[in-house]
């Protein structure tokens, strides 16, 4: 792994060497104020001043060069235009052939200098972390909030694309003249929407794309997936990832995907009658559904380290054990044994395959299609969520074959068991494994929960004033502060290699989000798993009535993602989103007590919409920041960020699936306010927490 700034300094035009972010300088810098504030020679005001003014001075060398070659382009442009003009009324197919050749040359110099400006971006955020980490002082939050909206700021030239529209705009229209319709009336504004098909077109999109991290439906799902990739990718590695890409493979990784949910949704209105069957309390359903997250947390780990190795198996395994589970889940009623129905839900969990899906696309997905697959990644989990529970309001049937009894407690098993077995024959036939990454970067870029970049926005950590020895030659940037062998700094870059090793690596910042996390997931499952138990006991709904209240929850996911993700995230910093909704969900658990009698069903309906749909709003803006303050060396290896998160949120689905449990033994009248008591109190502490760690949430 070669350090970051060799790395920066490699990727950087020869001929603007002058121009870009000094980042050897700035490091250096940091490093001397260390010393001088040990010593005694700076005192800490000054030395945020004295930063503040070189940084200030870098910044606007880089906006006067780019305002610079801003004019160079605009006067090619026009003078292109002139030409245009006169071929327009004298067509020659060979000028107008040479013409677009031209327009196009400018094009690839445009591309040139979106790609300086994202060079210089990601330098800038890397050195304000740096200072963060370094100092233990929150420059960033203090720097970015002077800059950013002051009416002569330069720092907004850097990060926004100003007037690059303009020329893009101004390449498109000419381009589409020249392309088929010389001459003609035609007009890329009488048809918008025709896309120009123009690599070069394309290219300046996706570079603008990156360079803005525009915040569309796509990218906010993308996000909601937490499938994160490193900063500055090279042309080499794309053309790896379009080697290993393999559409019916991804579609299989979705299907997974899809069906893990369908199964882990499909006995929720079924379970509470499901264990009254088996002569156990009704709230049983609780652990019911919650062994199949217990096995979960362990399943997450061995799949993340299996796919290391290899897609193909780990995905048979999955399928194997899923249909094991599914065949015991269904015939532990015949037995009349909660044991085997607890055995078959167990083995459920331990087939959940979700970090191999995640990995797939984090892995072999082309850069180009990796927000789309992400975004199909969350859509298809959405989606198996809101079918589990309306599939099983279908399954009301009761017969017997042979001596096997087939109602709609174990016809969910059923179903899914054939539904597994049909998978696992379509896997066998057209899944094509990957080959491996090469033996020098023998664990593949990770995720779960992107195309997200893990270290783009600053983090304001908050460490001791100065780092220790080890600390001081290396940070986690891979980036060495003293002269020294480029082993050290490829160690300090390395993934973690355990749990604990991962869990060091976390930030207050990120400690709080995955503490969110947390929230939201318990919060969740409390309303979702105690639903059928809940329902039955005030309204006395049927099985039917909680699986539509339950498929009605499931499709508010995808709309909520795509209001949120299209206009509110462009309207709102995602900070002020994330705080909103935490707010919002402890509002739609206030509302859920059983304080007046009687409980009615519009109190419940409404209190339960509130708190799922806010929920599913903190989780995409949640995973979102946590995905931009992580660590980088927790975007790859078997214990990456999306492990961590991943069993962030089954650890809560396992304490609110047990509190159920528990709480059933004081009774069904009691079971609502007990169960809601613990998700107020983490809810308020989570508050608490984002107010503390608000400001270094960039």
């Amino acid at each position: 792994m070669v350090a970051f700034g060799k790395k920066l300094k490699e990727r950087q035009f020869p001929e603007w060497q002058g121009y870009y972010i000094n980042y050897k300088l700035m490091k250096k810098k940091v490093k001397q104020y260390a010393q001088q504030i040990q010593v005694g020679a700076l005192d800490r005001r000054n030395v945020l001043k004295e930063f503040s003014r070189i940084l200030d001075n870098q910044i606007e060398k880089i906006v006067l060069f780019l305002l610079e070659q801003q004019g160079i382009l605009a006067s090619r442009i026009a003078a292109l235009g002139e030409r245009h003009t006169i071929l327009q009324q004298q067509p020659d197919m060979s000028q107008m052939c040479e013409l677009r050749e031209e327009y196009r040359a400018v094009g690839q110099d445009l591309l040139k200098l979106l790609f300086f400006v994202e060079i210089n971006a990601i330098g800038l955020r890397k050195i304000l972390k740096k200072f963060d980490k370094r100092f233990g002082y929150r420059f960033t939050d203090y720097y970015v909030t002077t800059r950013a909206n002051h009416p002569y700021s330069q720092l907004q030239q850097v990060f926004k694309h100003v007037g690059i529209g303009a020329v893009v705009g101004a390449l498109s229209r000419n381009l589409v003249d020249l392309q088929d319709h010389h001459g003609s009336s035609f007009s890329l504004y009488d048809q918008p929407s025709i896309p120009l098909q123009d690599p070069v077109i394309d290219s300046i999109k996706a570079a603008v794309d990156r360079l803005t991290h525009s915040t569309n439906f796509l990218h906010f799902l993308g996000q909601h997936a937490l499938i994160m990739q490193e900063e500055l990718s090279t042309p080499t590695e794309s053309e790896a990832d379009e080697q290993r890409y393999h559409f019916m493979s991804l579609l299989l990784n979705l299907a997974n995907t899809f069906l893990y949910m369908v199964n882990t949704y499909i006995i929720v209105p079924t379970a509470d009658n499901y264990s009254l069957s088996l002569g156990a309390p009704a709230t049983v359903c609780g652990v019911v559904i919650g062994s199949m997250a217990i096995a979960q947390v362990f399943s997450s780990v061995y799949f993340s380290a299996w796919s290391n190795r290899s897609y193909f198996r780990p995905l048979v395994f999955s399928s194997i054990v899923l249909l094991m589970g599914n065949t015991l889940y269904a015939l532990a009623y015949d037995f009349d044994s909660i044991a085997v129905l607890l055995i078959g839900r167990l083995f459920c969990g331990l087939g959940s395959a979700r970090a191999v899906n995640r990995r797939y696309i984090s892995d072999c997905v082309p850069l180009k299609i990796r927000m789309q697959a992400s975004a199909a990644f969350v859509s298809a989990s959405a989606l198996g969520m809101a079918c589990g529970p309306a599939l099983a309001g279908l399954l009301q049937t009761n017969f017997k074959i042979y001596a096997i009894t087939i109602n709609e407690d174990t016809l969910p098993g059923w179903v899914m068991a054939l539904a597994w077995l049909i998978y696992l024959l379509w896997l066998w036939i057209s899944f094509k494994e990957p080959a491996l990454k090469n033996e020098e970067n023998p664990l593949p870029q990770e995720a779960n929960p992107g195309p997200v970049e893990s270290e783009e926005l600053e983090k304001g950590l908050a460490q001791p004033l100065l780092l220790n020895s080890e600390e001081k030659q290396n940070d986690e940037d891979g980036d060495q502060d003293c002269d020294g062998s480029e082993a050290s700094a490829e160690v300090s870059n390395k993934p973690a290699t355990s749990i604990a090793a991962a869990y060091r690596l976390l930030t207050p910042t990120v400690k709080v989000q995955l503490l969110i996390y947390f929230m939201l997931k318990y919060a969740m499952e409390i309303l979702l798993s105690e639903s059928s138990v809940i329902t039955t006991f005030y309204f006395r709904w049927s099985t039917s009535s909680v699986a539509i209240f339950l498929f009605c929850l499931g499709l508010t996911v995808l709309p909520v993602n795509i209001v949120v993700g299209s206009y509110i995230s462009n309207m709102f910093e995602d900070r002020q989103i994330l705080l909103t909704s935490e707010i919002m969900v402890c509002l739609g658990i206030i509302l859920s007590f059983h304080v007046v009698s009687p409980y009615s069903v519009p109190q419940y309906v409404s209190s339960a919409f509130i708190t799922f749909v806010s929920a599913e709003v903190l989780e995409g803006v949640n995973l979102s920041l946590l995905s931009r303050v992580m660590s980088s060396r927790l975007a790859r290896g078997t214990y990456n960020g999306g492990l961590l998160s991943t069993e962030a949120g089954t650890l809560a689905r396992v304490v609110a699936d047990g509190t159920i449990t528990l709480a059933g033994y004081l009774g069904e009248d009691k079971l609502l306010n007990i169960t809601l008591l613990p998700s107020l109190f983490i809810c308020i502490a989570s508050i608490a927490a984002t107010c503390l760690t608000y400001n270094s949430l960039y």
